[in-house]
């Protein structure tokens, strides 16, 4: 079980532009005890309903009825990643899901700012909807996603621009993948 306190205190790091970014897929734990795919879909919902409030609402849809589309799709992407079914396979294209969430932040100009507006929105939707999961699990959810979020970042402060270039490296580790991403031009 995880507190809200533990939850809010989930830890932020800075992208450092041109730095190499280590990832690990979430593990299927947290999709099991988040509720499965109704868990998963109550957690994202709700993310998403506070995203649609907050200062990066403009990255999305503003029509409701595309925004539920993006709520649907972003759901599938959420269940797959962390070990459900394959429900996401047609959008990707055959590209891996990794790879393929960071091609499509490439369209958008996404700063540190924006990343931590979003880290901070996913925290407060966990801490309304994940407190029956154990925070060690939570906190493995969370590393994923405060790392991975580094590769979606493409404009800095300093006026540049700099895309994550997916060079995948993996190695096995107590049965999971990890991951290595560094910066540089796709």
């Amino acid at each position: 079980m995880a507190t809200i306190r533990e939850i809010m205190d989930l830890p932020l790091s800075p992208v450092e532009k041109g730095e190499p970014v280590h990832f690990k897929n979430p593990p299927k734990a947290f999709y099991e005890a988040i509720g499965q795919e109704e868990g998963m879909k109550e957690l994202m919902y709700d993310f998403y309903d506070k995203i649609y409030e907050s200062t990066i609402a403009h990255f999305f849809p503003q029509d409701e009825e595309e925004f539920e589309k993006v709520k649907e799709k972003n759901t599938k992407f959420f269940i797959q990643i962390c070990g459900g079914p394959k429900v996401y396979e047609g959008e990707s294209q055959g590209m891996d899901l990794n790879e393929y969430m960071i091609r499509l932040h490439d369209d958008f100009s996404i700063t540190e700012k924006s990343r931590i507006e979003w880290l901070g929105t996913m925290r407060d939707a966990l801490a309304d909807k994940a407190q029956h999961v154990d925070i060690d699990l939570i906190k493995e959810f969370w590393d994923y996603l405060e790392n991975f979020s580094k590769l979606t970042v493409n404009t800095f402060a300093d006026g540049s621009t700099y895309y994550a270039a997916y060079t995948q490296a993996k190695e096995e580790v107590a049965g999971s993948n990890f991951s290595e991403v560094v910066f540089g031009e796709p």
